[in-house]
């Protein structure tokens, strides 16, 4: 009941002034970081499509190679040779800004070798085990790149629908909430302003009688 009678006062009705152009402001940048986010979303999703497209192809030709040269030498062979390889790949991780939001960048060093460092000797393969050997080679950097893209658009999606859930609750609650105060603020402040100018209206009477 003591709150209910606390009258409101010109400087609070000032200061809500000030939450509300703060809050509109916030609102105009999360707002433009919104859509700068998705406009980079759709960049890497275009980007994306076409490495997908490009995985399955050299997904494709891999396999169409595999079976070729373990047609031509014989499974065990194929797997034997696979296992000559002296080095593996290396992978490292790091990450980018974009717009606030830290993706990976993932880069490699190893993947494709020349024809003397696959670790199995030219004599006793053919032309078979290359080209399976270049198209494996082919289809792990696709991989690398698509995990890339595909966890860069995860974390741009997050952080949109973060963005986008601050954008709707200022828009449509915090925003007009503050505003109903302000005004329910400017209408106590004029009915006491018009109390105070009836009462001295009536001291006035008075003193004249």
């Amino acid at each position: 009941m003591a709150q209910q009678d606390v009258k409101p006062t010109r400087s609070e009705l000032i200061n809500l002034k000030k939450k509300i152009k703060l809050s509109e402001s916030g609102h105009k940048l999360l707002k433009m970081k919104r859509d700068g986010l998705i406009l980079e979303f759709f960049k890497i999703l275009n980007e994306a499509r076409n490495v997908r497209t490009e995985l399955d192809a050299a997904f494709a030709k891999s396999t169409e190679k595999i079976n070729l040269a373990s047609a031509m030498n014989g499974m065990v062979a194929v797997r034997s040779t696979a296992f000559t390889a002296k080095k593996s790949p290396e992978i490292q991780l790091s990450g980018h800004n974009i717009m606030g939001v830290v993706v990976p960048k993932i880069s490699s060093t190893g993947i494709r070798k020349p024809l003397f460092e696959r670790g199995y000797g030219i004599i006793g393969t053919n032309s078979y085990i290359d080209e399976t050997a270049e198209a494996y080679e082919d289809l792990v950097e696709k991989i690398i790149t698509a995990a890339e893209l595909e966890t860069a658009m995860k974390r741009l999606l997050d952080e949109i629908e973060k963005t986008k859930r601050r954008v709707n609750a200022l828009e449509f609650k915090v925003i007009p909430e503050l505003i109903e105060t302000m005004k329910y603020i400017r209408f106590m402040l004029e009915e006491m302003e018009r109390e105070n100018t009836f009462r001295l209206k009536r001291v006035k009477a008075r003193m004249r009688d």
